[in-house]
């Protein structure tokens, strides 16, 4: 029998996303949501994967089966959680998937900055998520020394030369305008070139407290200033 990461329970499968045209831009791309974070941002809409889950729903050999039936017919496959590096077999997953013919792409909080450097000769496109400044990163989740090492990810993803985006997520509750400028100066400066905004799905908040709020905080006669500061 062929060791795959499953075999001794390193990679727990959280779900399942079979085709989509933006989760790795240009590509098309299925995505493996994998279970567990130990971040707990309010704005998190993806409540049900935190926990480190032992049962999984979707085993790995699954969706190694169901990649072998889509060979030919998906660009990409995006390694998504929860956050993704925290599966001790994410790399071997990488890995396999890499061997079918898949481009790869990995959406992580910068959380891991030593396996995430690890992981970046195995990838070929990243999101990395960059809440805030670093100051004001135990604000958005709940854990000291968190903006510490996702800015030292970041930091490492631009040495890397691998094709990637920034995003920060947008709740005018946990991020107001004038931390935003901040925060786009300091990643132009950082030498960020490809940055997204993305505003909060707020029906889905994993803190009650952030449900149904809304702001005009990204529209465009905001937008046009940030953009200046990215691009130099």
């Amino acid at each position: 029998m062929k060791k795959t990461p499953a075999t001794n329970n390193d990679i727990v499968v959280g779900g399942l996303t079979p085709l989509t045209t933006i989760d790795y831009p240009g590509e098309l791309s299925a995505v493996i949501f994998l279970q567990g974070c130990p971040w707990r941002c309010g704005y998190c809409h993806n409540g049900h994967l935190l926990p480190r889950a032992d049962q999984q729903d979707l085993s790995w050999e699954q969706i190694v089966a169901f990649l072998e039936d889509r060979r030919g017919l998906l660009d990409a496959v995006v390694f998504s959680g929860g956050e993704p590096t925290l599966q001790k077999g994410l790399s071997e997953a990488i890995r396999e998937v890499k061997e079918m013919g898949f481009k790869i792409g990995l959406h992580t909080a910068g959380i891991y900055p030593e396996r995430f450097q690890a992981l970046l000769p195995l990838l070929d496109w990243v999101g990395l998520d960059i809440k805030a400044s670093m100051s004001d990163y135990e604000k958005i989740t709940g854990v000291p020394g968190s903006g510490k090492r996702a800015w030292q990810s970041a930091e490492i993803l631009i040495k890397s030369g691998v094709d990637h985006e920034i995003r920060t997520t947008v709740h005018p509750d946990l991020i107001d305008e004038q931390a935003l400028i901040q925060l786009t100066m300091e990643l132009g400066e950082l030498g960020v070139r490809n940055y997204c905004l993305q505003e909060c799905i707020t029906h889905h908040c994993l803190d009650v407290k952030l449900h149904n709020t809304f702001s005009n905080i990204t529209a465009s006669s905001f937008l046009t200033p940030l953009s200046q500061m990215i691009s130099g």
